[in-house]
Order: C-alpha cells, then sequence, then structure tokens
C-alpha cells in the first residue's frame, strides 16, 4: 500500500510515496482541494458547482463533476493506498487521516506548538512554515478560493515569530522582519518592534511606530490599533519587559481543563484564528455554540489553558448558569461583582448600581490583553454587560442556544459543535475505560456525544466487574439506553440535560418539540410538520428553526431537520409521557396521509402509474412541497427514504394494514431512480402481509406485481412467476380490466424470463390486446412484448413493438421510459447487426438517464454501449463505458457486477 498525500500550500498535487502522481487539469485539481479542504466530511455536490463555475456553471456540470470523482477514484484505487472518495448524498465525501493532507498537518503543529516550550515551538512551527511550496491551491480554477489558508500562514508565521521572539533570537528576526514589514501589518510590525528594543534599538522601534501611524492614517484615516498604541507607550517610557516577565502577574480564573481533548481539530484552528484576529487589533467576540452534552465548555476551557500565554493580562472565567436545573441564570450585576474582585476592587468600592458597575469593568479593562470566557449563556441580553471595550480583549460564550443576537448587534463569530469523529469518541472511551474490543460499537449507540462517551467510559471504569459486552447489550435497547447513560447524580445523565432545555422552550415551541417524538423516521421538513401540527408551512419553519435556534435539532439542509440520535430517543420518551393516546394516533395519522399525499404526487412525476390509487386530495396543496417535475420528486424521494420506511414500520405496528399496503404501493415507483434490493423487498413484503391482513383483494394482486418487478429487475430465481401467477387468480375475480392486464404483462415478462418464449408472447399479446384505450399500459405491454421476441430470437418482431412502445413513451413524455426503450431499440439493432443505430440509440439513452438522474439506467445502458463499441471495435472506447457500468453497478446492482466485471476483464 502506497502513503497517500494531498498538497494544497503550493501547486494542488497528490503524492503517493512522496512520488507526485499525475491527477489531471484544473477542474480535477479543484475537486481535489474542495474535498481535501474538508477531509471526512460531506461536500454538497451544488457546492462543488458553485465553486468550480460559480453562477454559470455548463449544462453538464454534475456530468463533468460525477467523470471526474470517477476518474480519481481509478487513480486512488490503482495506487492502493488507504484514501477513498465515498458519495454521501447530498455530495462527496474524502476518506483519509487528515495528517495527510498539508494543511491539516499545518493547523496540527499549530496546535502542538501552542502548548509547547518556546524551543519546541519555534521548531514545530519552522516545520509548519516548511510545508508551503508556493501560492496555495496553485493548478485550480481561479472561482476554487479558500482565504483562511492565507490567514492559517499569518497565524503559523506569526506563532513562530512569537516563539523566536521568548527565545530572544531579537537580531535574526531584525533581518528576518525588516524587508516583509507592512506598516498595514500591525502584528508583524508589533513583534519587529519588540525585535529592535530588546536589541538595543529602541529610536528605531520607535520610529517604526511613526511609520505605521503615518501609513494608518493616511491609508485608513484613523491611528494605529489599541494594541500598537499600548507597545508604543511602553517602549516611548522604556517600561517593555521581556516576555516571560509581562505574564508573571497575570490574572487567571480559569476551572481546570481536562487531561487532553479527543479531536477538535477544527474548532481548535477556528478559536486560534480569532486569537490571530484580536493580536491584530480586532474587537473579537467568540459564540460556541451546541446540544446540550456535546463538550462545549470543555473544548473552551481546554483551549483557554492552552492560549492563556497569549493573554499577559489574563483570564476572566464566569459561569452564567443559563441552563442549571437548580438555580436561575446569574444576573449581570452579580457576574460584575465577580469579575471585578477580580480585577483587584475592594468590594466596598464596587458601586451599587448596574451601569456604573458596567462602567468601571470598561474602564478597568480597558486597554488589557485579557481572554473573558462567559460559560454557559442564556441569552444575549444576559452576556452584552459583560463584554469588554477593548479590542485587545477576546471574548468567548458558550450556550445551548445561538444567541444570534450577539451576531447581529456585536459581529459575534459563531460556531455550532457538532459531535466527536468516530474515532476521535472512542479515543475519549479509552481515556477513562482503557482499549475494548467493543469500544467502536459502544461509541455509536452513545451518538459520538461526549457527555454520554464520558459517562459509558466512568460506568466501565468504576466497576471492573461489568464488561463493555454487557453495557452494549444494555444500551442496544433503545428503551433502556438513555437509562444506561445515567448515573449516580440524577442531574448528571443525558437524559437530565435534555430536560433541562426542554425545560426553557417557549410554549409553542415546547409543543412542536413534544409533536416531534410522536413522528416515526429519522429527519422532518416544514411540510410534515404542518401536516402534523396543522399549521401553516411558514410557521412550522420559524419553529422548526427556533428549535435549531436551541440546538435541540438541527437544520443539515435547507428544510431538513434532523435531531441527535439521542435526542430522538429522549423525544420518543416524552411523547409516550406527553401525549395521551388520542394525541399520538392523531400524529401518526397525519404523519401517514402526508406521506400518502407527497409519495404519491412525487411517483406521478418519475413515471406513469398502472394502479388506481389517488392521494391528491388527502391534503390541501399549500402543505405539500410542490415537485414540479422529475428531479425534483427524484431527490424528495432520496430524501425522505429513511422517512418512508419508519412510516411503514410504525402504521403496520399500529395495525393500519390498509394504509401500509397503499403507502408501499405507492413508494415502489422510486424503483425506476434507485432499485435497493433488500429495502425494495422488505417494503414489498410488508406491504402483501398488510394487504391479505386487511383483507384487500385488489392490494394483494398489486404487491405481489411489486415483487415481481422486483424479482425481474434483479434476476432473481424463478424471475417472480409464483407471485404473477398468484396475481392473476386473484384479479380474475375483481372486475378490474387494468388490474387483469397488469397480471398479464407480469406473468408474460416471468415466463419469457424463465424461457417459455410461446406462452410468455401469448400472454403479452393477450396484454397488447387488453390495453386497448390504456395508453400507460399499451406502452408497458409493446415493450414487454419486444422483449419476449427478443428472447425467443425474432429480432425483426422484437424492433417493431419497441418502436411502437417508443412513440407511446415519447407521447406520455415519460423520460425514464424513454430512455429505456431506447437502451433496449440499441441491443435489438445490435443484435439485428445495425451497429451504427445501435450506438445513436445508446447514446441518446445515457443522455437521458445522466439527465433524469437514473443511476440504475444509465449503468444498465452503459453496459450496452460497452458491448456495442466492443462489436465496432473499439475497445478503447468499450473499456471506459464496462468500467463505469462496473462503478454503477458496485452501487445498484452488486449482484450483476461479476458478470460485466467478466466481461470487462476480456479487454483488458
Amino acid at each position: 500500500m502506497a502513503e497517500i498525500r494531498f498538497q494544497l500550500l503550493g501547486p494542488v498535487q497528490l503524492f503517493a510515496d512522496d512520488v507526485p502522481v499525475p491527477i489531471g487539469g484544473p477542474g480535477v485539481r479543484g475537486l481535489v482541494a474542495l474535498l481535501a479542504l474538508q477531509p471526512g466530511k460531506v461536500v454538497a455536490l451544488d457546492d462543488i458547482i458553485d465553486a468550480l463555475w460559480g453562477h454559470n456553471p455548463p449544462a453538464t456540470a454534475r456530468t463533468i463533476v460525477h467523470g471526474n470523482v470517477s476518474h480519481l477514484r481509478r487513480v486512488l484505487r490503482e495506487l492502493r493506498g488507504d484514501a477513498n472518495i465515498l458519495t454521501t448524498p447530498p455530495g462527496y465525501r474524502l476518506v483519509v487521516e487528515p495528517g495527510r493532507i498539508d494543511v491539516h498537518r499545518a493547523r496540527a503543529l499549530l496546535e502542538r506548538a501552542s502548548v509547547a516550550s518556546p524551543e519546541t515551538a519555534a521548531a514545530l512551527l519552522a516545520e509548519a512554515l516548511a510545508l508551503w511550496q508556493g501560492p496555495v491551491l496553485g493548478g485550480v480554477p481561479e472561482s476554487v478560493r479558500a482565504p483562511e489558508l492565507a490567514e492559517l500562514r499569518r497565524a503559523v508565521h506569526g506563532a513562530r515569530v512569537d516563539a523566536d521572539l521568548n527565545l530572544g533570537r531579537h537580531a535574526e528576526l531584525i533581518v528576518e522582519l525588516s524587508p516583509i514589514a507592512d506598516p498595514l501589518e500591525e502584528r508583524t510590525a508589533g513583534q519587529l518592534m519588540r525585535a529592535l528594543y530588546h536589541a538595543g534599538r529602541r529610536g528605531d522601534a520607535l520610529e517604526l511606530y511613526r511609520t505605521v501611524s503615518r501609513a494608518t492614517v493616511a491609508t485608513l484615516g484613523v491611528e494605529p490599533g489599541a494594541e500598537l498604541r499600548w507597545l508604543h507607550e511602553r517602549i516611548l517610557h522604556d517600561d517593555l519587559a521581556a516576555p516571560v516577565e509581562e505574564h508573571a502577574k497575570a490574572i487567571s480564573q480559569l476551572p481546570a481543563a481536562v487531561p487532553s481533548l479527543a479531536g477538535r481539530t477544527d474548532e481548535l484552528a477556528w478559536l486560534d484564528a480569532l486569537v490571530t484576529r484580536a493580536e491584530a487589533g480586532e474587537t473579537t467576540i467568540a459564540v460556541v455554540t451546541g446540544t446540550a452534552g456535546v463538550g462545549k465548555s470543555t473544548l473552551v476551557v481546554w483551549w483557554a489553558h492552552r492560549v492563556a500565554s497569549r493573554f499577559p493580562d489574563g483570564v476572566l472565567f464566569a459561569s452564567l448558569r443559563g441552563f442549571d436545573p437548580h438555580h436561575p441564570p446569574l444576573e449581570p450585576a452579580e457576574l460584575l461583582t465577580q469579575f471585578l474582585l477580580g480585577l483587584g476592587v475592594e468590594t466596598a468600592k464596587i458601586p451599587e448600581l448596574l451601569h456604573e458597575r458596567v462602567a468601571l469593568y470598561r474602564s478597568l479593562i480597558a486597554g488589557r490583553r485579557m481572554l473573558v470566557l462567559l460559560d454557559d449563556a442564556r441569552t444575549a441580553e444576559q452576556v452584552r454587560p459583560l463584554l469588554p471595550p477593548s479590542a485587545r480583549t477576546m471574548t468567548v460564550v458558550t450556550s445551548r442556544s445561538r444567541l444570534d443576537g450577539l451576531a447581529v448587534s456585536n459581529v459575534a463569530k459563531q460556531r455550532v459543535l457538532g459531535t466527536l469523529a468516530p474515532d476521535d469518541a472512542v479515543r475519549l472511551i479509552e481515556e477513562l475505560a482503557g482499549p475494548a474490543g467493543h469500544n467502536h460499537t459502544l461509541a455509536r449507540l452513545c451518538g459520538y456525544l461526549p457527555l454520554a462517551l464520558r459517562i459509558a467510559g466512568a460506568r466501565l471504569s468504576a466497576s471492573p466487574q461489568r464488561t463493555a459486552e454487557e453495557l452494549v447489550d444494555e444500551l442496544g435497547n433503545e428503551r433502556t439506553r438513555l437509562a444506561g447513560l445515567q448515573v449516580d447524580g440524577a442531574d448528571d445523565g443525558v437524559r437530565a440535560a435534555f430536560d433541562v432545555s426542554f425545560r426553557g422552550l417557549p410554549d409553542e415551541i415546547a409543543e412542536t418539540f413534544l409533536q416531534l417524538g410522536g413522528v416515526p423516521g429519522v429527519m422532518v421538513g416544514p411540510h410534515l410538520m404542518a401536516a402534523v401540527a396543522q399549521i401553516p408551512v411558514a410557521e412550522a419553519r420559524r419553529r422548526l428553526r427556533a428549535l435549531a435556534a436551541h440546538n435541540l435539532i438541527e437544520e443539515t439542509a435547507r428544510d431538513a431537520f434532523v435531531p441527535h440520535d439521542l435526542v430522538w430517543l429522549y423525544l420518543r420518551e416524552l411523547a409516550e409521557q406527553g401525549l395521551d393516546e388520542k394525541e399520538r394516533e392523531a400524529t401518526l395519522g397525519w404523519t401517514i396521509r402526508y406521506y400518502q399525499a407527497v409519495t404519491d404526487r412525487a411517483r406521478r412525476r418519475l413515471a406513469r402509474v398502472a394502479d388506481r390509487l389517488d392521494f391528491s386530495r388527502v391534503l390541501t396543496d399549500d402543505v405539500l412541497p410542490p415537485l414540479p417535475g422529475f428531479a425534483e420528486a427524484q431527490a424528495w424521494f432520496a430524501a425522505e427514504w429513511p422517512n418512508l420506511l419508519a412510516v411503514l414500520d410504525a402504521a403496520y405496528a399500529a395495525g393500519r394494514h390498509e394504509d401500509v399496503w397503499q403507502l408501499a404501493l405507492l413508494g415502489h415507483t422510486y424503483r425506476v431512480a434507485s432499485p435497493l434490493l433488500d429495502e425494495w423487498t422488505r417494503m414489498a413484503d410488508l406491504g402483501v402481509a398488510a394487504a391479505e391482513a386487511a383483507g384487500d383483494v385488489a392490494g394483494q394482486c398489486w404487491l405481489r406485481l411489486t415483487r415481481t418487478e422486483i424479482a425481474l429487475t434483479f434476476e432473481l430465481p424463478g424471475a417472480g412467476l409464483a407471485d404473477a401467477e398468484r396475481a392473476r387468480e386473484l384479479a380474475a375475480g375483481l372486475d378490474d380490466n387494468r388490474l387483469v392486464t397488469a397480471a398479464d404483462l407480469q406473468l408474460g415478462r416471468a415466463l419469457s424470463r424463465l424461457g417459455d418464449h410461446r406462452q410468455a408472447v401469448e400472454r403479452l399479446r393477450a396484454a397488447v390486446a387488453e390495453s386497448t384505450g390504456d395508453t400507460v399500459l399499451l406502452g408497458q405491454a409493446l415493450s414487454s412484448c419486444a422483449e419476449a421476441e427478443k428472447r425467443a430470437g425474432r429480432f425483426s418482431d422484437a424492433l417493431g413493438h419497441q418502436l411502437a412502445a417508443l412513440r407511446i413513451d415519447r407521447e406520455l413524455g415519460d423520460g425514464d421510459r424513454v430512455a429505456g426503450s431506447l437502451g433496449t431499440l440499441a441491443e435489438l439493432s445490435l443484435l439485428a447487426g445495425d451497429q451504427l443505430a445501435a450506438e445513436r440509440y445508446a447514446w441518446e439513452a445515457i443522455d437521458l438517464a445522466v439527465g433524469h438522474e437514473c443511476v440504475a439506467r444509465e449503468g444498465a445502458l452503459r453496459l450496452t454501449l460497452g458491448r456495442v463499441l466492443r462489436a465496432k471495435g473499439d475497445v478503447d472506447g468499450a473499456r471506459e463505458q464496462l468500467a463505469m457500468s462496473v462503478r454503477i453497478y458496485e452501487r445498484v446492482h452488486p449482484k450483476l457486477v461479476g458478470e460485466v466485471r467478466g466481461e470487462l476483464a476480456e479487454l483488458q
């Protein structure tokens, strides 16, 4: 296996064992850069397109990106390294150790240097600077930008100069900094002033300040920042002590930090970058927000200990008790008293009135370089009186709420803290309980939430007789998981932490949160919430976003709200306790009606339907998402598929069998875009069982025909013949000609697949005759006839049937079926010896499939085109198409991959 490295700090490049690997032109390099800047995180396809082409992407942008991803996967696979690109809706994710990417290695070195001795720090930071190999992101399109890389270099260089100043390397720094000192770069100018002063060149340091002052006044119309003015004042009065002496009497109110911090590399880098801005004289306020138990305080306190030396006048800390279950939030007057005492004000001299305390606090802190930590804030109003006026002081606030008001009024920078990465979560457990084989499972059951992870680790370490396997069994049961994440103190568990957040919600938002507990699934949107709560969509969106502002749910994409796994369990418990049986039934009922209505609307955008189910009037249009076309319907299915399965399970468990079989039949249409064997089979089996339990014969027929379709699609043994025969038998007893025709059609297809061509053609011709006047079924019957005639070797008859089917498909405007008909015509033309027609049909079909994002259909069509090109003697073209087909089949038809690989191997 090769050791893979990615270079972004210079020309974008891929290395294998330090040997550069060609990867392609600007588009491919830009894609590499976008993925490598965020390893392990999903980069949305739309964001990739925006970054590569700006506001004017070509019509084939999605296809180009898909192709470039395929190319990069092939390169990485050939290198046999431990890097890979995964498709993770709504985009792609680069799986690689962050340390293999120079940007993230530079950040890690900067982090290590911040807690190291000056000698070690200087060496680490010099190593980090050496990673820059020229202008960053070289060779990518101009539209790809990463301004944070310039900030990172400034932070690394500035920290390295600080380390050298602490080591007394003043002469060397004067030589280094003099040529690059920009009068408008105040941090560098300040460092050079310090080096000049400590080298005995006080006059030169003062002259440099005058130069900077003239430049800022002339350019910006203002004097230099407070940091530089303070430094000038010290030098002017010959009162600038050595760095170590400056820090000797710093105030420190920090509580103890954990011994080590698992993960959080990006968040630490974000905070470090803000320190750099504060050091440059900018007013800096950071808000770290996140759900209960995610580790906000742990992160900020650990980071504050690490950077305390960069704030020579000290650190102030206060817990604002915003979400304390036993005490009300602290008033600003009480907090100011704490800070004033810390700043040396005698108790008797602390003013009585709040505005006087604020004035005194701001006077004392003005001009100082300090860090102020305000932990567990409830509202922006609680925080504002505590914000220092000095640009030299940095303020960090933690809260379960987003505190958007601080961003509006005080230009606060916000960061939402998420759960830990899986490996970091395991490391946190192991810090407490040591390595164990079940720790990865434990971390997953804890939802990678730091509070839950610490409780699990503490329980294992406190009870040596308890094994990780026993704890996994306990937490594996969803009904006992929250109880298992409780410790002796009633207020120290995960449930208690969520309780505090819930009790702090306004009444109407709490009501919405409670209703969420009765909604099956893993994600909720405003349209569903509007249907369940019987409120307008705009109001539902407002309430969901209010819950997101309290970090009880997360808006992962526009109008897609997802609670943390443990929050979902808490919601289920809350609904069982807070809603009566009638309310729970109503919530489930509205949820089912919503999915019936939207699934029906979506499937009619994907394909023509043969059954008579119609849910267009179940809900009013203002509650339903619009879904104007194929792409929107497919995107809705892709996003809602896990929810749809969850609703089916919940409805079946509740005994709502009629709803189950109808919803299973409605959802089956998504097969045209994404055939997933296990999920489709489970859905169809559940539908058949529900139709039988409901005693609905028509439902049994349609669901058995659905299972036949699955068997034919995946070429399962028996080709679904038993289901088709039973459906035909049941349909004969019903007064429904359409159902009889559909049953004959599927029965004929199954017989054809099993080689009984005579009976197959007989059945299918009967279906053609029966479907006269029903254009949808006629098109399907003609296409199936063509397939049966092909299998019987009658290619001319097959072509005639398929051309007739194509005319109907074009008339109906069904893009997927048009692509399917064209693909069949390509196969038939190839068998008939007309290679030119076969290639023309195949390319037209592929263009349609790609445009409609019908991935499974595209895989089959590329296989057909590969065979056509092979017959023409175009081996390279055939090899390329078959390779693309393999990559698609690996995702959607894994059982059929072997056959395509065999054909590809013959061309190697």
